[in-house]
């Protein structure tokens, strides 16, 4: 187990410490984007926290008792134990609140909801040993991925110029919601990044470069120190999916 201090040592309130999922050598940050989404949404509230990593072989005492039965990612917020990761978003987003900390949530109700398939679909296509049954579901990943590309390109209502006679503008914005990271990223980006990651590694599966939409919204998010700073390192993620991804029959 490992601690990590995002910050300056200085008491400041609320106290809150995260636990997340340790990497192979049990200090590490692992491969888990349920963990990289609370961690990306404390470094966007711009609260300080402690970040400790758990080796779920070599669990200790101590967090046993914390949060029995219960394995990262949770927090504890000034010594209250959090457990449930869509509650603890909630929880971080109302009581960190303006105008001391940024507000997070979406906009648009379009945006929380963009690419909410696209891990299901990957995990079928990832875990699939049946080469009859390969085309289909990788024809669905595919499916399911150009839908986020599209709403990734389709502009958001502040990017239309009502006056403007140009027909198929396409967005430029650089996350779901706009210019700035919003809740619906840090859950989104995680899960997009193992895609990216596994897919090539396991199954020679690259995200089509035609789709301009979710290279953008990439790249945009690996400019982000508060997106590349929680990853795991790539092998992390190949090393935890080494036996998920099936090797075909």
């Amino acid at each position: 187990m490992a601690a990590i201090n995002s910050a300056p040592s200085e008491h400041i309130y609320p106290e809150i410490e995260l636990f997340v999922k340790a990497g192979g050598d049990g200090e590490s940050i692992g491969n888990c984007p349920f963990s990289q989404r609370l961690f990306m949404i404390l470094w966007l509230k711009g609260v300080i926290f402690n970040v400790t990593t758990v080796d779920l072989k070599r669990k200790p005492a101590d967090l046993q008792n914390l949060a029995p039965g219960t394995n990262p990612p949770f927090l504890t917020f000034n010594g209250e134990v959090k457990t449930d990761v869509n509650k603890i978003e909630e929880f971080l987003e109302d009581k960190l609140v303006p105008p001391r900390y940024p507000k997070l949530s979406a906009r648009y109700p379009e945006s929380n909801s963009a690419g909410n398939d696209v891990f299901a679909k990957f995990s079928a296509y990832i875990k699939n040993a049946q080469k009859d049954a390969n085309e289909s579901l990788e024809k669905a990943l595919l499916k399911a991925l150009k839908k986020l590309d599209d709403y990734l390109n389709t502009p958001l209502p502040e990017e239309i110029d009502a006056t403007s006679t140009e027909e198929d503008i396409c967005s430029k914005r650089k996350y779901l919601d706009g210019d700035y990271l919003t809740l619906a990223d840090c859950n989104l980006l995680p899960k997009l990044h193992i895609i990216k990651i596994v897919a090539l590694k396991y199954r020679n599966f690259e995200i089509p470069k035609e789709m301009t939409g979710i290279w953008r919204y990439l790249n945009n998010a690996y400019e982000r120190e508060e997106f590349v700073n929680t990853c795991p390192a790539n092998r992390e993620i190949q090393i935890a999916y080494l036996d998920v991804a099936k090797r075909m029959k």
